[in-house]
C-alpha cells in the first residue's frame, strides 16, 4: 500500500483521511440522532442543543491544544504557529475538552441529569471510522508507532517496520463496543455510568499506547496526552473505585 492513500476520479485526487474524518464526523452524528429518536432523553431538547454546542466547542479547542501540546517546541520554532495549532489536534483533548465545557454549559443550565450516555455508541462508531483514515495517512498523519520487530508490524511509508497503532485502536475499540453492549444486555446501568466506562476505558488504553509512539515527554517522561489521561482517570476515581471494589453500584435500581 502506498501511503498517504488518495481516493482519485480522473485527473481529480482527494486525501482519504480527509473523506473518512468528515464521514465520521456525520456518521456519528446520524447515529446519535438515530439512537435519540429511539431512546428516551432525560434532558430536555433546548438544553441538548445547548449541550451538544459546548461539547463541539470544548473539542475543538482542547483537541488543539493537546494536539499542539503533544511537541511544544515544534509549535513554538513553527513559522506559523495559529496554523501548527489548527492542523495537530488529538481525540484526548477533543474527549476531555468537550467534557469539561459540557459540565460548564450544564452548570450554567442547572440541568442535572447525565449527558454523555447518548453520545458514547456514536463516538466510538465515529473514532473507528477517523482511526481507519489516520491509518490510510500512514506516517503522515501522527498516529503511527515506533519501531517494531513483531510479525504485524508495517511499513507505514517510511520503509520502516512501525506498531500500526492506528489499527490498535480499531481493535480496542471495536472490543469494547461489543463488551460493552454485551454487558448492557444483562445488566441496566446507572445514569451517566456508560459514558464513564467508555471514558475511563479508552484513557488508560491511550496512557498505554503513548508508551509504542514517537514521543516528546513533558514532565516525569510523560506525553501531554499521558498527563491529560492521567488527569481523566483521576476525574474518574469515584467510578474507578466502584468497579473495582463495589461494581453492584453502578448498576441502576428500580425505584
Amino acid at each position: 500500500m502506498k501511503y498517504p492513500v488518495e481516493i482519485g476520479l480522473g485527473d481529480f485526487r482527494i486525501s482519504a483521511h480527509f473523506v473518512l474524518e468528515t464521514l465520521a464526523f456525520v456518521i456519528g452524528f446520524r447515529y446519535f440522532l438515530y439512537l435519540k429518536r429511539k431512546q428516551s432523553d432525560p434532558i430536555p431538547e433546548s438544553n441538548r442543543i445547548w449541550i451538544i454546542i459546548g461539547a463541539a466547542f470544548g473539542a475543538f479547542l482542547f483537541s488543539r491544544v493537546l494536539g499542539s501540546l503533544e511537541n511544544p517546541q515544534a509549535w513554538v520554532t513553527s513559522e506559523n504557529p495559529w496554523l501548527y495549532f489548527y492542523a495537530n489536534k488529538t481525540i484526548v483533548g477533543g474527549l476531555l475538552g468537550g467534557l469539561l465545557c459540557v459540565e460548564i454549559t450544564k452548570s450554567f443550565l442547572k440541568e442535572k441529569s447525565s449527558s454523555g450516555d447518548l453520545f458514547t455508541y456514536p463516538l466510538i462508531l465515529a473514532m473507528i471510522i477517523g482511526r481507519i483514515g489516520c491509518f490510510s495517512a500512514g506516517i503522515y498523519e501522527p498516529t503511527f508507532g515506533v519501531e517494531s520487530s513483531l510479525p504485524w508490524a508495517m511499513d507505514l511509508g517510511d520503509g520502516m517496520a512501525r506498531h500500526p497503532v492506528a489499527l490498535y485502536e480499531i481493535v480496542f475499540l471495536m472490543m469494547f463496543w461489543f463488551s460493552l453492549h454485551s454487558l448492557e444486555k444483562y445488566t441496566r446501568l446507572d445514569m451517566g455510568v456508560r459514558f464513564k466506562l467508555f471514558m475511563i476505558a479508552y484513557l488508560t488504553f491511550r496512557f498505554v499506547l503513548e508508551f509504542i509512539k514517537p514521543a516528546h515527554p513533558l514532565i516525569f517522561s510523560l506525553t501531554a496526552i499521558q498527563l491529560a489521561c492521567a488527569t481523566g482517570l483521576i476525574y474518574y476515581y469515584r467510578t474507578i473505585t466502584l468497579l473495582f471494589y463495589n461494581p453492584g453500584k453502578l448498576a441502576a435500581h428500580e425505584q
